[in-house]
């Protein structure tokens, strides 16, 4: 959410960015309806003002018949005023859902596009492995090594469900316990979050209204998280810090879910794309300063490249285009890791940063130096996403033989195995 005020002296600048991401948004709109709230609020408070005059008078008149005459024209306002009361109700409304369209502006370095086939390279590392053979997609070995079963968890847990098994499991929790002890090495603090949470956080992070339909919603009116930035950031509403307490660094571990609504026949196959997976987000609060916020937004990109580069997995890091950020994202990064069964990249991690537009309406705050309360400025990154990074981690380290190479880093939590499958 961005400040009324700052819509009303920079109307163009978030029409054009709008623009820029393709979001269908009418400033003017919020602005007659902003014109309207002020003048109603104006008008309720005269006649509020006038009411506790005329309870004055009320209680003040010594004489019935002057009294009655105050209480007769009391009832006259105060009919007014409740006719008054639901028209600013009703403006409210209106005025609150558009508050909480108003895109986000994105950066200038953003570039310009329409979708993520627009995204503009902007870096690549490592050597794409060269095979003596024929590489296998990451679903034929893991079905050959008995590390999944798409079909049972199909049968379960429905479309896009799966069973990780064996090295599979143990995989991903080594990947979730190497990047921990990554992230705690860079002064993030561990925290477990909830997915299962209410509208508030949801509205607070910008997945509520417009994201609604890619959202699991039960029957007690929550909705279940597809990231542990929404439950993090939620963790921190109504709170005021000190300036000297920032920044707050949460890794926050969580399930998610996605109903992945829009994406009907893409990535059917495999563990691409799932309604349900694993995730260590990184999550900083720092101060209101845009150059902050660059410096961070570089750093938590630079610790998921550093997870990348121990894991030896072949990647790229895209700036997003404009078309492709969310409502209140500036700007963000993707990094894609090399998939050598389809000879192209794929997203395994999102890096963005948000300045205040989460704070203002999770109402996070802190108080510098001379007491001045500010709203903080909110970042977020996948550090890992499990079980989409085995697909790059099983593709580049497979052998001729079938078997698969353990990345150096991991194989402290396997047992000391060099391969799975032998």
């Amino acid at each position: 959410m961005l400040d009324i005020k700052f819509i009303r002296d920079n109307k163009g600048l978030i029409a054009a960015g709008a623009l820029k991401k393709h979001i269908d948004f009418d400033v003017e709109a919020l602005l007659a309806a902003d014109d309207k709230r002020r003048e109603l609020l104006k008008d309720v408070e005269e006649k509020r003002s006038q009411q506790n005059a005329f309870n004055s008078k009320i209680t003040g008149a010594k004489d019935p018949e002057e009294r009655q005459k105050y209480i007769d024209a009391m009832k006259i306002l105060k009919a007014a005023l409740e006719g008054e009361e639901k028209k600013l109700k009703d403006v409210m409304k209106d005025w609150q859902h558009l508050m909480l369209s108003v895109p986000n502006i994105p950066d200038i370095s953003v570039p310009e596009g329409e979708s993520d086939k627009d995204n503009r390279e902007v870096r690549t590392w490592g050597e794409k492995p060269k095979f003596s053979f024929t590489p296998k997609s990451h679903i034929e070995l893991m079905e050959a090594l008995d590390l999944v079963d798409t079909k049972k968890g199909s049968e379960i847990a429905g479309f896009r469900g799966y069973y990780l098994k064996g090295d599979g499991a143990l995989l991903s929790f080594a990947l979730w316990q190497f990047t921990l002890e990554l992230l705690t090495g860079k002064g993030f603090r561990p925290m477990i979050v909830p997915s299962l949470l209410r509208k508030e956080a949801f509205l607070g992070t910008g997945y509520l209204p417009q994201g609604e339909e890619d959202l699991y919603k039960t029957q007690d009116e929550t909705y279940l998280a597809g990231t542990g930035e929404v439950a993090a950031m939620g963790y921190f509403m109504d709170t005021v810090f000190d300036k000297k307490d920032l920044p707050i660094k949460i890794a926050a571990f969580s399930p998610c879910f996605r109903r992945e609504a829009g994406a009907h026949g893409k990535d059917t196959a495999g563990i691409y794309r799932l309604h349900e997976f694993f995730k260590l987000e990184q999550v900083i609060l720092c101060e209101a300063n845009h150059e902050t916020s660059v410096i961070f937004h570089e750093e938590i990109l630079a610790n998921a490249e550093s997870l990348m580069q121990s894991l030896g997995l072949p990647y790229r890091v895209v700036a997003n285009c404009g078309g492709d950020l969310g409502l209140g994202q500036v700007k963000k990064y993707d990094i894609e890791s090399w998939r050598p069964s389809l000879s192209l990249y794929g997203e395994t991690h999102s890096a963005s940063y948000f300045h205040d537009f989460q704070s203002r309406r999770l109402n996070i705050k802190y108080k510098d130096a001379d007491g001045k309360t500010n709203f903080v400025h909110s970042l977020n990154n996948t550090a890992v996403a499990t079980p989409r990074i085995l697909i790059s981690l099983l593709e580049n380290n497979q052998q001729e033989d079938g078997t698969v190479s353990i990345p150096e880093p991991l194989r402290k939590y396997m047992g000391g195995r060099e391969y799975i499958g032998k």
